[in-house]
């Protein structure tokens, strides 16, 4: 799987190099979170590179998405603009089924192949325009599956309620999408506290633990505790694969399993030993087990 990089200062590291090209990548997190920060960081790295961008706005119009940037200390997002390097879709107050269904397809008809970025900020007002579940499914499956044919989406959601993750808002995007990342944010009268978790991440490895985060004028979000410099080793697997050689197993058997230890490295054996592993192989295949 390509990985590009995602323009979050220590997010990279967390999936395994970055995010997976065309792939959906859906943002979770309350008021406040820096959401709207994180997708015009994932869009602006882009630019950097040459990638053309596609903000779609579904609630704020393209006056404050420009106005914050700008505030953030991206001012070069008025250059892209005038360069026609990133485009602003400004669905905001329209009928969303009209939008995804009729218009949108027209937009990725034209943009289809181009390898752009495109942010959809937020999803949350295409849920609430039906109470309909299978309706809520369809439109965005349909807009993620649309969208993906131009380039690597990502797209914000507002959380409610329960920080768990459980609310009815979250469910339908969080099963649709490739990633899923969590952005904490506690408010209290005192002091602030925030901390971003990537939920799931189909086909890469990624970190399961919550890190810390901050947002910073000029850098956006900037995690905390992220070791870059860590160096994922295959110690665990390597002793696996000799401990499978001492053991009498069918030679299919022992072949396939040691194609599936190509590519593993202690980080993805967290917690397993390599002699409880082939115990477990042992006895599925065991004869008579």
């Amino acid at each position: 799987m390509r990985k590009i990089t995602s323009g979050i200062y220590g997010l990279n590291p967390l999936l395994d190099g970055g995010v997976n090209e065309n792939s959906t990548t859906v943002v979770i997190g309350r008021s406040g979170a820096g959401k709207t920060t994180l997708a015009t960081q994932f869009i602006r790295r882009g630019l950097q590179d040459g990638q053309e961008g596609v903000f779609v706005s579904l609630d704020e119009n393209k006056e404050q998405i420009i106005r914050e940037a700008v505030e953030m200390g991206w001012t070069d997002i008025l250059d892209y603009l005038d360069d026609e390097q990133l485009v602003f879709i400004d669905a905001s107050g329209r009928e969303f089924s009209n939008f995804i269904r009729k218009e949108l397809p027209a937009f990725v008809a034209d943009w289809k192949g181009s390898n752009a970025r495109i942010a959809i900020d937020p999803l949350t007002p295409v849920l609430w325009s039906t109470k309909d579940l299978y309706e809520q499914r369809d439109l965005i499956g349909f807009m993620l599956k649309q969208t993906r044919k131009v380039g690597t989406v990502l797209c914000t959601l507002e959380e409610h309620g329960s920080t768990d993750l459980t609310g009815p808002e979250t469910v339908i995007p969080m099963y649709l999408a490739d990633c899923v990342i969590h952005l904490r944010f506690d408010h209290g009268p005192s002091k602030h506290t925030r901390e971003l978790q990537i939920i799931k991440c189909r086909n890469s490895r990624h970190d399961p633990d919550a890190h810390p985060y901050e947002i910073l004028r000029g850098l956006g979000i900037v995690l905390e505790g992220v070791d870059v410099r860590h160096v994922p080793t295959a110690k665990g697997p390597s002793q696996l694969r000799q401990m499978l050689l001492t053991r009498a197993l069918p030679k299919d058997v022992r072949d396939r399993l040691e194609k599936s230890l190509d590519g593993l490295t202690d980080d993805d054996f967290r917690g397993l030993k390599p002699e409880q592993v082939l115990e477990l192989i042992l006895q599925e295949y065991a004869k008579g087990g």
